[in-house]
């Protein structure tokens, strides 16, 4: 009887025994699921936000634009010769009147010689004849009152009139010849200086197609070089049908203009456009503008691709969001807004005028609303998330 009480005992302790440890193993799994449910559950991704609000904006049109010279000048000889010096280094500015190349003067130099030669000549032949015309004035006057008192033959004072009247020709044609002379000597002169040959106006000279040595002809179709002025710099670009309005008002400067270099630089001065040409363009549908910069520096030059950007109009209260925040599908536009309980909403907006890096919001968003700008591709709609405030990043330069 008191062995089959101590099995009992034991029994009973053992299966207490196994009942805790089946308690405790439970107890451990249920407490690592629960650990591993929470690990699972991914907590809310950060995002920064904008709070839209309205403000008074000006809106601007930026367009693909390509920068040129309007009097770009071809440097060519007016006089045969071989060229004795080039003085100008390629690609330098030069200023109007500069010395570029001269050439072998001293064919001219003779030219002139012999002209001045001529002239001097033709002097001394006025002076013989003046003085042959004032012996022959002289016979008129004494012989005529003779003639008159029969104390001299009238055959004298005939061979004196005509004598006065030979010599009143002389001086004509000396005087002629004289005229000639000087013609001939100022044309000496200017073959002269144009064998010195200068610069017609101030800009940037090109490369020399003809070195040292080379044989410089009028006639030539080839020019020795080019010289582009870069002050003022010209630029022209296109604009639709739908805005033509807004440019023909605007030539002559009322409308405000800024020309963005390839690296995202503006200049300082501003421009104003300057012409509209007189078509439009039927395949494109586009009209050609004209715009003039003040590019004192001579930083810009003809040929490069920039970009202009045009002030159109003034905004009232209009909504801003950064141009980032506003996503595309298929032609819609939307954006990511966080509600108050910090859960994420996706929005339908229409877009207006772009405004330096920011979108004008038509429709689609008021005031105060919570717009996601970083943090985009970490969210989707109905996603619980936190919000920071989003700051700004400092533009490289231009809008």
């Amino acid at each position: 009887m008191i062995r089959s009480t101590q099995r009992q005992r034991t029994y009973w302790a053992v299966t207490g025994i196994l009942v805790a440890a089946v308690a405790i193993a439970l107890l451990a799994g249920s407490r690592s699921k629960a650990a591993t449910i929470r690990a699972a559950r991914p907590s809310p991704a950060a995002v920064s936000v904008v709070s839209v609000a309205a403000e008074d904006v000006a809106t601007y049109r930026d367009y693909p634009a390509r920068t040129y010279a309007r009097d770009l000048v071809e440097v060519r000889g007016r006089v045969d010769g071989y060229v004795d010096r080039r003085a100008f280094e390629i690609g330098s500015d030069v200023q109007a009147g500069q010395v570029l190349y001269v050439l072998d003067v001293r064919p001219y130099e003779a030219e002139v010689e012999r002209a001045r030669g001529a002239l001097a000549q033709a002097t001394a032949d006025i002076a013989q004849a003046e003085a042959t015309l004032l012996k022959a004035r002289q016979d008129v006057e004494r012989l005529d009152p003779l003639v008159k008192e029969e104390a001299a033959p009238r055959q004298d004072l005939d061979n004196a009139l005509a004598a006065r009247q030979a010599g009143e020709a002389a001086v004509v044609a000396r005087q002629a010849t004289v005229a000639a002379n000087r013609a001939i000597l100022r044309t000496a002169e200017l073959n002269l200086e144009y064998a010195t040959i200068r610069a017609p106006i101030s800009g940037r000279i090109g490369d020399s197609l003809l070195q040292v040595g080379g044989l410089v002809t009028r006639t030539s179709p080839q020019p020795l070089t080019t010289i582009v002025p870069l002050d003022p710099i010209w630029v022209r670009f296109q604009v639709s049908e739908a805005e033509l309005p807004l440019f023909q008002r605007s030539t002559g400067g009322s409308l405000p203009i800024e020309l963005i270099l390839s690296d995202g630089a503006v200049p300082p001065s501003p421009g104003h456009i300057a012409s509209t040409l007189n078509s439009v363009n039927t395949k494109t549908g586009t009209l050609e503008v004209q715009a003039r910069f003040r590019n004192g520096n001579h930083a810009v030059l003809p040929g490069q691709f920039v970009r202009v950007r045009v002030r159109t109009a003034e905004r009232r209260r209009a909504m801003l969001v950064p141009q980032r925040a506003v996503q595309e599908l298929q032609g819609q536009h939307s954006v990511l807004t966080v509600g108050p309980d910090g859960i994420v909403e996706e929005r339908r907006v229409v877009t207006g005028d772009r405004v330096d890096q920011r979108w004008i919001i038509e429709q689609g968003l008021e005031s105060g609303v919570a717009v996601i700008v970083d943090g985009l591709q970490k969210v989707r709609p109905g996603a619980p998330v936190t919000a920071r405030a989003y700051s700004e990043p400092i533009a490289a330069g231009g809008r």
